[in-house]
């Protein structure tokens, strides 16, 4: 059945490929991509797959449990009207220009077109090198394919804009990686994912072109990208790139947004990293917030400087826009329309993000007279001890009005004790202060009508339960390592619904344990990870 799949390739039929036909790493110039067939792996085996991206596709369980299937997405066999290509761009790593990048173990298969008219780009990472791979093998490892698959359906159940997963496929091959960069390879089991998303188009994208002063194929793209991506915006021209540019910074915004509110930390924020439709993408060193702090980055790479810290992520999507802004700038040649586009991003984040944090709150409308310093107040009180968030919030909810009532300090603490890695420090000053923001809370809930059901309700739809920490990552992958995938499905299964109480799962709700606080995989990870 795989083989009615239909494909309508609209990126590479109207885009320049390169001329260059042999599969050797080079600097790619006058194209948008490079066409290259993945690598031909021994004994390819199903892991897992995502049963709505498939459906989304047109395909059963019987066509993804097929021997053809896993052949397919390892990039092993090929269906009538694909065209495997790599793509072209560039990107500022950690704020400085890096020059060509391009997709260096990323392989598009094509463009499915299914049932409901919609295009989906198929991408396997991990299928082996293309001309954009430089010093690197183009293959990926097990445990950074399971953290990839599993990310990306995570973060679509619990809303946030992101590319999906259609499958995970063993290779049956072994890969050598230096996973600690400290002189000590070893041979790990080999993993492709297939990634898919309307496209993979990004902000380096646009750079590369005017980083070589090629402006006809930059506005080629620019044009291709519109007509395909944003077609409710109408035909390319100068006005409509600003409306264009004004729309990513919209869609930025709003993933940023999501980012904050489940307490996720991407850790790689190079500009290389940002979709253009303001999707989560490249899912490498990234984490949920456990013990809640601002300046927290799960990237071993950026541990000196902290660049990509959770509190730093809306700043770095508004320095990322700004790139691009000076990228498309000679399609424009124009600054204020682009300022103009950057204020607005900036302003309703400010406006959105005291919104969000009300709704997390369970108010049911925000007042900056009173909520503005509520919600200062409580960073602030995150901060004390370690606290976990998502446990936090979801305590938080179980809290009635009339809790403050005759309530001393650690009485109207002891609901939310659960999320704190170190009760001992809930003393002192550490207390009155958590006690003291508790009762200002509880006073403003009285202020408003919703009943303690009701408030807890919407609470626990904005704040889940279940998120993909990297400890539970790390024991799947430990697990599959040894040729069981059970867990893989278990936190697949558990992830689907992250904001409803699952009895049978608590298990994967619980704060990060003590011997996860050091392990590698459990809090920190490198790229290679």
């Amino acid at each position: 059945m795989l083989e009615n799949l239909t494909f309508d390739n609209r990126f590479t039929r109207a885009l320049p490929c390169d001329p260059e036909q042999e599969n050797f790493r080079r600097e790619v110039t006058g194209a948008s991509y490079s066409r290259v067939n993945p690598t031909q792996f021994s004994a390819p085996y199903l892991i897992a797959y995502a049963h709505e991206v498939a459906a989304q596709l047109g395909l059963s369980a019987e066509d993804c449990n097929s021997t053809q299937f896993a052949n397919v997405f390892a990039g092993c066999e090929s269906l009538t009207g694909m065209d495997p290509h790599a793509t072209c761009y560039g990107g500022h790593q950690f704020g400085n220009w890096a020059g060509q990048l391009g997709d260096g173990r990323a392989i598009i298969l094509g463009e499915v077109v299914n049932q409901q008219n919609e295009h989906w780009m198929l991408q396997l990472k991990g299928a082996g090198p293309t001309p954009y791979s430089r010093g690197a093998d183009g293959l990926a490892v097990l445990r950074s394919s399971v953290r990839e698959f599993l990310c990306s359906e995570a973060m679509h159940h619990l809303g946030v804009p992101t590319t999906r997963a259609l499958s995970l496929v063993g290779t049956g091959d072994n890969v050598m990686r230096d996973m600690f960069y400290d002189g000590n390879p070893k041979l790990e089991p080999g993993a492709v994912v297939c990634r898919v998303a309307p496209t993979f188009t990004r902000f380096g994208s646009f750079e590369i072109y005017t980083s070589r002063g090629d402006i006809d194929l930059l506005k080629q793209f620019t044009d291709f990208t519109i007509k395909t991506d944003f077609p409710h915006l109408g035909e390319p021209s100068k006005p409509v790139y600003i409306e264009w540019f004004a729309e990513v910074c919209q869609r930025t915004c709003e993933m940023i947004l999501h980012w904050m509110r489940v307490g996720f930390v991407h850790g790689v924020m190079n500009t290389d990293n940002m979709s253009i439709l303001g999707l989560t993408i490249d899912y490498g060193p990234y984490g949920w917030l456990e013990n809640y702090d601002p300046d927290w980055t799960p990237n071993t790479t950026d541990a000196g400087g902290k660049r990509y810290r959770f509190g730093q992520q809306p700043q770095i999507a508004l320095w990322n826009l700004v790139q691009l802004a000076n990228a498309i700038y000679p399609l424009v040649e124009e600054t204020e329309p682009l300022q103009a586009a950057l204020g607005e991003y900036a302003q309703t984040y400010e406006q959105r993000y005291s919104r969000m944090m009300a709704a997390k709150l369970g108010l049911e409308k925000y007042i900056p007279e009173s909520d503005k310093a509520l919600i200062e107040e409580l960073e602030t009180v995150l901060q004390l001890t370690e606290t976990d968030m998502t446990v936090f919030f979801r305590a938080l909810a179980s809290l009635r009005k009339a809790d403050h009532d005759n309530a001393d300090d650690v009485d109207i603490v002891k609901p939310l004790k659960p999320a704190y890695y170190l009760p001992e420090d809930l003393s002192g000053t550490t207390l009155s202060r958590i006690a003291k923001w508790l009762r200002q809370y509880l006073k403003r809930l009285n202020t408003e009508q919703s009943s303690d059901v009701d408030r807890r309700t919407n609470m626990n739809q904005v704040n889940p339960k279940y998120v993909l920490r990297n400890y539970l990552a790390q024991l799947a992958i430990d697990k599959s390592e040894q040729g069981d995938h059970s867990m893989i499905a278990e936190l697949l299964e558990t992830l689907r619904h992250p904001y409803d109480e699952q009895p049978d799962n608590e298990i994967f709700a619980a704060k990060r344990p003590d011997w996860a606080r050091s392990r590698a995989g459990c809090s920190m990870l490198s790229c290679s990870s």
